[in-house]
């Protein structure tokens, strides 16, 4: 036997000192207390288990100490002692939450059986608050990883999609976007060269204008040349023959200079086109420089007017376009060679490291130098045939981009983070929540079951008095018939035969009381069920072998058996649900009348398994239906049944964690089935 510690409170001395040595004979560890104070200290200085505790004590009564237990010593069951004139308080107690009472002077052997039933209970609530935390440990971690895979896991996909096509978007937009600025940019400087060749082509048309003008008159050229744009170094005439004979600007030398064998003078002659934009070459000047000239026909002669640009300017130019767009432009000519380029990126008519394909108009292409990513924007000019090149690294092409995306990133990261930690605490406040519940329904319920218990005696006064009372009649009208036989006045035959008759009708309504009062008893006692593993199918089976089949088959009724063979077992009291199922079945039998069947089948659900007891009786009305459960209502006949046996049966299933339903038909029979979940929390 485990051992128990116990703490006996009682004022009389001599009680004290025999249960205690009585107690410890049994294996007890036994501790006494003479006062309510000091049974108080004896809890705090000892690890006491089960109390007994009288209810009449000096100064603090029992109740009062018992109060004091429950509120600093919730673990600890206390038994009530009492005597007859003081069962009122002790069922006060009870119902204050001791565990049982018991009426002194009391069996040693009861005291012992009620020390471990106490016992018990007590650590069958550890054992089953051991094994909810236990469960709802579980639960919360598979409920929460659930949680956060139901809900991150499509938020981890669409962060991993996101990423992707903002990658892919960030690339093909950042593409379109140099692609975009490369034709924007080259046709501000196709723009820019159609205003240039406009500029001088005015020239032709000023109101002054002479085939042989005077020096006077090309520095106004000039002049208003340079007042569009200063980048015009300076101004000259040719005539049919390519000879400059006039001249306006920095050179003077190069007045009357021939240029009949320059190429650029050549191709302006032969082609369709009236003007001609060259490349940047030396020339005579052995400085780098690019001229527009324009053709003019006057009296079926060609003339040329034409201008030197400085490409320092026209850098300067192309740097102001491209100002804020964080792109390094250039232009170079077909051969490769940079024609306008910034100082640090090459120098004039230098070969260049990249030259976009002729027969593609415009396009963006990626290379790859020391080790970085570079996008290329490329786009022909119609003015002239140059490429405008305009370079930007990944790096600094999407820097916003990628900002926003690590800011996005960050900030998407600390919501999942949010969520994912929400998510979490939620649920584990809602299983601590669900975990505190249980506890509570399971504490309330023992707690409840037993005061239902005890609160039903007074509404089970009028039901005992009357059932008590018939055959308290039965025995006093029998005496008082036994007596007038034996009085030779009423001349009543005093045989023994007809007196035993007598005596035998007293016998039997005293046995009657006597069954009455035993399941009274079991009904209004509180008895904590001792579980054990139990498989129904065996119980079942085991009510039915023997003398219970044999007398339903001399009554020609046929027991039909169906029963699942995969039943697991779950955790009941043994002899408890044994008496409910033989109740059922005994009202199965009681109920049929003359050749009938009882189908006793059991079934698994998900959670729980079910027990059906049915037969092919006389049923039931709706009105027993609403009452059959009610103490003292039965639909046997007068003396056949107590209507104990469904209330006892109703509390025992309640107990165990099951229910009862119930259906039935008048003239069609009667079915009961019982409940019980598999796994209890």
């Amino acid at each position: 036997m485990i051992n128990i510690n116990v703490l006996l409170v009682d004022d009389e001395e001599r009680f004290l000192l025999t249960t205690q040595k009585l107690l410890e004979k049994k294996g007890y560890t036994v501790q006494t207390a003479s006062s309510g104070v000091e049974a108080l200290g004896k809890l705090k200085e000892h690890n006491i288990q089960v109390v007994l505790l009288d209810v009449r004590m000096p100064g603090m009564d029992g109740i009062a100490i018992l109060k004091k237990i429950k509120r600093d010593f919730p673990l600890i069951e206390v038994i009530m002692l009492t005597g007859h004139g003081t069962v009122e308080s002790a069922v006060e107690g009870v119902k204050l939450g001791a565990a049982n009472y018991l009426i002194k002077p009391a069996d040693i052997d009861d005291i012992s059986e009620k020390i471990q039933e106490a016992f018990e209970k007590r650590q069958t609530i550890r054992e089953q608050t051991h094994d909810r935390k236990a469960y709802f440990k579980k639960l919360k971690v598979r409920l929460g990883v659930g949680l956060l895979a139901a809900f991150m896991l499509p938020y981890a996909a669409f962060f991993g999609y996101f990423q992707f096509q903002f990658s892919k978007t960030l690339k093909d937009t950042g593409r379109l976007n140099l692609e975009a600025l490369s034709n924007s940019q080259k046709n501000t400087i196709d723009l820019f060269l159609q205003e240039r060749v406009a500029n001088i082509f005015t020239l032709f048309h000023s109101a002054d204008f002479s085939l042989n003008p005077s020096q006077n008159k090309m520095q106004t050229y000039l002049h208003d040349l340079r007042q569009v744009d200063d980048a015009f170094i300076d101004v000259g005439f040719l005539n049919t023959q390519g000879i400059q004979t006039g001249y306006a600007g920095s050179f003077p030398y190069l007045k009357d200079k021939n240029y009949s064998d320059e190429s650029w003078f050549k191709i302006l002659l032969n082609q369709k086109r009236h003007y001609y934009i060259s490349n940047i070459y030396l020339g005579f000047r052995e400085k780098p420089h690019f001229t527009i000239a324009v053709r003019q026909i006057i009296d079926g002669n060609p003339y040329i007017m034409r201008s030197t640009l400085d490409p320092d300017k026209f850098y300067m130019f192309l740097r102001s376009i491209s100002r804020g767009k964080e792109v390094e432009s250039a232009l170079i000519n077909k051969e490769g060679l940079f024609q306008i380029v910034d100082p640090d990126r090459g120098e004039l008519l230098g070969k260049s490291d990249y030259i976009p394909p002729e027969n593609i108009e415009s396009g963006v292409t990626e290379i790859n130098k020391n080790g970085d990513s570079i996008l290329i924007g490329y786009a022909w000019l119609k003015e002239t045939p140059w490429a405008l090149v305009v370079r930007q690294p990944l790096k600094i092409a999407h820097a916003g981009m990628y900002e926003s995306r690590r800011m996005m990133s960050i900030i998407l990261v600390i919501i999942f983070l949010g969520i994912a930690a929400g998510i979490w605490v939620a649920n584990s406040r809602l299983i601590t929540h669900a975990q505190g519940a249980a506890e509570k329904s399971d504490e309330l319920r023992h707690q409840l079951f037993h005061a239902s218990k005890l609160a039903s005696v007074g509404e089970l006064a009028t039901g005992v008095a009357h059932e008590i009372n018939n055959p308290l009649a039965i025995i006093v009208a029998t005496s008082g018939v036994i007596r007038d036989m034996l009085n030779p006045e009423f001349n009543l035959n005093p045989s023994p035969e007809e007196i035993v008759k007598e005596i035998d009708t007293i016998d039997s309504a005293a046995f009657r009381a006597r069954t009455i009062t035993k399941q009274l008893l079991a009904f209004g006692r509180k008895n904590e069920p001792k579980l054990i593993p139990c498989n129904v199918n065996h119980i079942l089976d085991d009510i039915m072998s023997g003398l219970k089949e044999r007398e339903f088959k001399v009554a020609d009724i046929e027991i039909i058996r169906e029963y699942d063979p995969g039943l697991p077992e779950i955790m009941l009291d043994h002899d408890q649900i044994r008496q409910v199922f033989f109740n059922l079945i005994n009202n199965a039998g009681d109920a049929i009348c003359g050749p009938g069947k009882i189908t006793i089948t059991t079934i698994r659900s998900d959670e729980d398994i079910h027990i059906t007891i049915k037969d092919t009786g006389k049923g039931m009305s709706p009105r027993q239906l609403g009452e059959i459960f009610n103490p003292f209502f039965t639909t046997k006949e007068v003396g056949k049944g107590t209507g104990l046996g469904l209330s006892v049966s109703l509390n025992i299933v309640e107990s165990l964690g099951g229910t009862i339903d119930v259906q039935s038909l008048e003239g069609a029979g009667s079915s009961f089935t019982v409940s019980f979940p598999i796994r209890r929390l």
